[in-house]
């Protein structure tokens, strides 16, 4: 979601909206990714899809209004280059979104050591990869066009005229329809930070391979952003979206 303020109170300064970026991506990498990495076997592809979905969802209405809720590199490009932050907000952002990704990864590892006990299901820390099922090319593509699609559903629903109070619910239920469509094939990571953090901890192949997991995401936030204003409804400057979401102009 773009950049918030609250229509009740002053604008929050930029040390809370990182801590709010920070915090918020650090729970969607341990508790969705935790979702794959000690119960992938239980509750399968959709249920990991799922538990990515909710948690964005939540965390929508929880810190979108200081933030805008990104928990996203990507999403930040598409909203930088719609102008609604400016590069050293989005620099903030992208800092934070690292190391909370890295500290929920770190945490995970230390749930699946000898310390935690925990076995992990993923046998990769639910890291992103190809191999079986997708080639790299393959995953190249895929993970441009499921990124367009989130970060294009984001920027539209947070627009000043989309329905009202139901931005939050668009953006968790199309993470999980996104989930469905790539966890068979590559993971699903749409999400810079979140493959990082993760990759990091596991290394090896995973870390040899995460810079698809940036790149392709960040071209595909990149070309959302093109693509969203011909399809945006203009409205009264006055008019907000009730998570509190500014439009980028």
């Amino acid at each position: 979601m773009p950049e918030t303020r609250s229509v009740s109170g002053p604008k929050p300064d930029l040390a809370r909206k990182a801590v709010a970026e920070g915090i918020g991506t650090f729970i969607l990498v341990f508790f969705a990714v935790g979702s794959a990495v000690f119960g992938i076997d239980t509750i399968g592809f959709a249920g990991v899809a799922l538990a990515f979905g909710f948690v964005l969802l939540a965390l929508a209405y929880a810190i979108g209004p200081v933030s805008g809720c990104h928990v996203n590199p990507a999403v930040t490009l598409g909203v930088l280059l719609r102008r609604g932050l400016t590069l050293g907000e989005a620099a903030s952002y992208w800092g934070a979104q690292l190391v909370g990704a890295i500290v929920g990864a770190a945490l995970l590892k230390l749930m699946v050591s000898d310390f935690g006990g925990a076995k992990d299901k993923t046998g990769a820390l639910g890291t992103n990869n190809w191999g079986p099922t997708i080639s790299a090319g393959g995953t190249f593509v895929l993970e441009i066009v499921l990124t367009f699609l989130l970060v294009f559903v984001i920027l539209l629903v947070t627009n000043r005229a989309a329905a009202p109070g139901f931005a939050g619910l668009a953006i968790g239920l199309v993470l999980t329809v996104i989930h469905l469509v790539g966890i068979p094939l590559d993971g699903t990571s749409v999400n810079p930070a979140r493959s990082i953090g993760p990759a990091l901890f596991n290394g090896g192949e995973s870390l040899t391979h995460v810079w698809m997991f940036i790149v392709a995401p960040l071209i595909g936030g990149a070309l959302a952003a093109l693509a969203a204003p011909f399809f945006e409804t203009r409205t009264a400057a006055s008019e907000v979206d009730p998570t509190g979401a500014d439009v980028p102009a």
